[in-house]
């Protein structure tokens, strides 16, 4: 049994990605540092990783050359670097659009007639297009609203939240459906959709709001019904699609016995804290649903823009305790960037894996590409968590048993210091120094 181990570090923010092999022996009853693991109890399968196509994503991946552009999507969607095979985009506008944008604004026509994707087909089909090619498998595709139109709400208006009127939630449904049709009807492979992201905030920036009991009425009485009517019941459907402090509550509210076939799982953000317990309680209470990351990022507002090295612990940190806590599918925000954290059009900027300064035109890599790559690279899609143990809490850890056999263990130091660890697995064990704020991920071949 052999492990190898891929070290990532970044002193004075300077990369260094290492790689060591070791043999396992027979275990010799090493007490101390020990990190078991047990392929033999598993727990959810994962979908695998990717990333978010928004509006701005497509016009910064514009304005990129040629030779950057198929840099960027070979590293993302390429299957020997991030394999990344899931992407979220939005419907209509969001915040990181270049403006406001709708399908279609006359509230006359009930036919649709006026309906049309010129936004989208602006920049956001190119760049899931380049996406496509450049992915060795069929990209899977989340859509989510950020707002219905504005004839729609009752604050006449796409931002400050708002709510869908009574009388266009039928109208709305359908709107949605129209949306999955036009972008299967080009080819591109839509699996579910959100019902609405962030229902709980009144934003600046497109949103709606719904309280737990208009979602679900939504859900059973509209959005349901309308994709069967339209030949999409194989769309899965999320509910919630918000931070996680409030996502068991949300779930309890809506999932009943008359939605819970509607229901494929709970989407959640990051922008609250950990909560990973809330996770685990939805868990253990609808073991048969999803639980995803819809959205994670650096935002401006919150955490400096050049604490790299910080930012990029953050993600890990997260994504180790979403994993151990049911987590089935991951979602970055923006895949692209300008070197101001956006296009965003009312300046809610953040950080990307990868930037790109429009002046000087080169392609800026954040700290993030490199940790996240230490999961999705790693564990493939399908693969199932295995149980541990860990000696400290100043090692996070995760792992799991890949559809080949290989077991990928992710291990996270944030500390200052080195440690120790002495992995064990089916009576076998080995001894690994953990280097000073680092991500190292093992794979173990049997």
């Amino acid at each position: 049994m052999d492990l190898k181990l891929t070290t990532t570090t970044f002193a004075n923010n300077v990369k260094e990605e290492t790689k060591k092999q070791f043999h396992f022996n027979q275990e010799d009853e090493e007490e101390n540092y020990v990190i078991n693991l047990y392929p033999e109890v598993v727990y959810q399968k994962i979908e695998g990783f990717g990333g978010a196509i928004t509006d701005a994503a497509g016009y910064v991946y514009a304005q990129m050359s040629k030779e950057q552009q198929e840099e960027a999507l070979r590293t993302y969607f390429g299957k020997e670097e991030m394999n990344y095979q899931i992407v979220r985009t939005h419907m209509d506008s969001c915040d990181f659009s270049l403006g406001h944008y709708e399908a279609m604004s006359d509230s006359q026509d009930l036919e649709m007639e006026s309906f049309n994707m010129e936004r989208t087909e602006k920049y956001i089909f190119p760049l899931l297009e380049d996406a496509q090619k450049a992915c060795e498998t069929k990209i899977e595709i989340m859509l989510t609203p950020w707002s219905p139109p504005v004839f729609m709400k009752t604050n006449g208006e796409r931002n400050h939240g708002g709510k869908l009127k009574e009388e266009y939630k039928a109208f709305w449904a359908e709107y949605i459906c129209r949306y999955i049709k036009e972008f299967r009807n080009r080819g591109y492979q839509v699996t579910r959709i959100s019902l609405q992201n962030e229902p709980k905030a009144t934003q600046t920036w497109d949103s709606c709001v719904y309280t737990a009991k208009e979602e679900k009425i939504f859900l059973r009485d509209y959005m349901y019904p309308a994709l069967c009517k339209n030949g999409l019941s194989d769309i899965e459907i999320f509910i919630w699609d918000h931070n996680k402090e409030r996502v068991f509550d949300r779930a309890c509210e809506i999932i009943g016995e008359d939605t819970n076939h509607m229901v494929a799982g709970i989407a959640f953000h990051w922008y609250s804290g950990d909560h990973f317990e809330a996770l685990q309680l939805v868990k253990d209470k609808f073991p048969d649903k999803k639980l995803i990351l819809s959205e994670a990022c650096i935002e401006y507002c919150k955490y400096s823009s050049d604490n790299y090295l910080e930012n990029a612990q953050k993600y890990a940190h997260d994504i180790i305790g979403n994993l151990n806590h049911g987590m089935t599918a991951f979602y970055d925000w923006n895949i692209f960037l300008d070197e101001m954290g956006g296009p965003n059009h009312v300046k809610n900027y953040c950080d990307a894996p990868y930037m790109f300064d429009m002046k000087t035109k080169k392609v800026l890599e954040r700290n993030t590409l490199s940790y996240i790559r230490h999961f999705s690279h790693f564990i493939k899609p399908e693969a199932v968590r295995i149980a541990h143990t860990r000696y400290t809490e100043k090692l996070d850890v995760t792992a799991f048993k890949n559809t080949d056999g290989t077991i990928a263990v992710v291990l996270l130091n944030t500390e200052d210091e080195e440690r120790q660890a002495y992995i064990r697995i089916e009576g076998h064990g080995v001894k690994v120094t953990i280097a000073p704020n680092s991500i190292a991920t093992g794979i173990i071949s049997r």
